[in-house]
C-alpha cells in the first residue's frame, strides 16, 4: 500500500469512526446493557491469529472497557492482519483511521526512535528483569514518548524472548556466517543480523512460511508461540536458544481518537489496558510452554548455546549499541543495572 492510498484509507476509516460515535451505524446489545447503544465504536488492529495471547488480551481489554463504560464504548478487535500490517496500521492510527492496536516495539521504534534502547540485543538478563523496568518509572517514561508521534501508549504486553530458527543447525556464531535470515521491518533487527555475520532479509510476517519453504531464506527469528502458531517449525526444524532480544509489545491508541474522549474515559482505557496486560502475560507463559512442546514433539531440535558461545554473540553487538544508543548510554546502563 503506497502512502497516497494509505492516507485515503485513513481518512475513510476516520469518517466511519465519527459516524460510529454518533451511533448512526451500529447498535449493540448485550446481557448487561440491553437498552444501550454505544456512543463510540472503535476498531482495534491485531496481526496475530484468533487464539493467540495478544488477541485474547485485546478482547479482554475490549470487554473491560465495554463493562466499565456501561456499554458507551465498544471496541471491535480485528485479528489476522485484517486491517493491514503493523506498519500500515501505525500509519493509519496517526490519522485516526484505526483507534487501537497491539504492535511490536520493533515496529513502533521505526516511528519513535527513542524506543530503540528498550530492544537492543541482550539488554535484559531474564523476564523478571524486563518487567521490573517496564512496570516502573522507566516504562512509564517510554510510554509517554509516543505522544510526540500522534499516538498514546497504554500498556506493555509480553512477547517472550526471540531466538533464531533455521533450516540447518546453528550451534555457534560461526554457523550463522553467510546465512540469510528473515527479519521484521526493523532496521535494528537487520543490523543485528548483519553484525552476527548473516544477511538480513525484510519479509512481511505472513510471507515467512513460504520464504522458508522455498529456500528464499535460511532462517528467521521469533518467539516460541509465533514459531508454532504460524507452523514455521514445519519448514525450519532447528531452534537456537540465543535469546538475543526480549522485545515487548504495546497497546496503543490513536491520539486523534484519544482527544475525542473525556478525561474519565481516558482513565478507564488506561486502567483496562493495564488489567488486560496482566491477563495477557499469564496467557503468554502458558502458551510459550505449550508451543515449545508442540514443536519439539514434531521433531524440532532445540539448541542451547553455551555461556561462552553466547558471550561471542554479545560481543558482536558493539556496533549496534553504538549506532542506536550512542546518545543514550546512560539510560542503557541504568536499564542493565535496574
Amino acid at each position: 500500500m503506497n502512502k497516497k492510498w494509505g492516507y485515503l484509507l485513513a481518512i475513510i476509516m476516520a469518517v466511519i469512526i465519527l459516524l460510529f460515535a454518533g451511533g448512526r451505524i451500529f447498535s449493540f446489545i448485550n446481557k448487561k446493557n440491553k437498552d444501550v447503544s454505544p456512543e463510540y465504536v472503535f476498531l482495534y488492529a491485531e496481526n496475530q491469529i484468533d487464539d493467540y495471547p495478544t488477541t485474547q488480551g485485546a478482547r479482554r481489554f475490549a470487554d473491560l472497557v465495554y463493562e466499565k463504560t456501561g456499554g458507551r464504548i465498544q471496541i471491535l478487535v480485528k485479528c489476522d492482519a485484517e486491517l493491514g500490517s503493523e506498519m500500515q496500521v501505525i500509519e493509519q492510527m496517526r490519522y485516526g483511521g484505526v483507534a487501537f492496536a497491539r504492535v511490536s516495539l520493533s515496529q513502533l521504534a521505526e516511528f519513535v526512535p527513542d524506543m530503540n534502547v528498550l530492544q537492543v540485543p541482550y539488554l535484559y538478563t531474564d523476564s523478571d528483569h524486563m518487567w521490573r523496568v517496564l512496570d516502573g518509572e522507566i516504562g512509564d517514561e517510554f510510554l509517554s514518548k509516543t505522544l510526540g508521534y500522534d499516538l498514546v501508549g497504554l500498556s506493555w504486553y509480553d512477547a517472550g524472548a526471540r531466538n533464531f530458527y533455521t533450516t540447518r543447525p546453528v550451534k555457534s556464531l560461526s554457523d550463522l556466517q553467510g546465512m540469510t535470515i528473515r527479519v521484521q521491518e526493523s532496521d535494528m533487527m537487520a543490523d543485528m543480523v548483519s553484525a552476527l555475520g548473516a544477511t538480513p532479509v525484510k519479509i512481511v510476517y505472513s510471507d515467512v512460511y513460504s520464504a522458508l519453504e522455498q529456500g528464499l531464506v535460511d532462517g528467521a527469528e521469533n518467539n516460541w508461540p509465533s514459531y508454532e502458531a504460524m507452523r514455521h517449525f514445519m519448514v525450519a526444524r532447528y531452534y537456537t536458544l540465543d535469546e538475543h532480544t526480549r522485545v515487548p509489545e504495546l497497546q496503543i491508541c490513536s491520539k486523534a481518537v484519544w482527544d475525542m474522549l473525556s478525561k474519565e474515559d481516558q482513565q478507564i482505557l488506561t486502567e483496562c489496558a493495564r488489567q488486560s496486560a496482566l491477563y495477557e502475560r499469564e496467557l503468554w507463559q502458558e502458551r510459550e510452554k505449550s508451543s515449545r512442546k508442540i514443536a519439539e514433539r514434531s521433531g524440532v531440535t532445540t539448541i542451547k548455546l553455551s555461556p561462552e558461545e553466547k558471550e561471542k554473540f554479545r560481543t558482536a553487538m558493539a556496533s549496534v549499541y553504538e549506532k542506536y544508543c550512542g546518545d543514550q548510554m546512560d539510560i542503557l546502563q541504568k536499564i542493565m543495572n535496574y
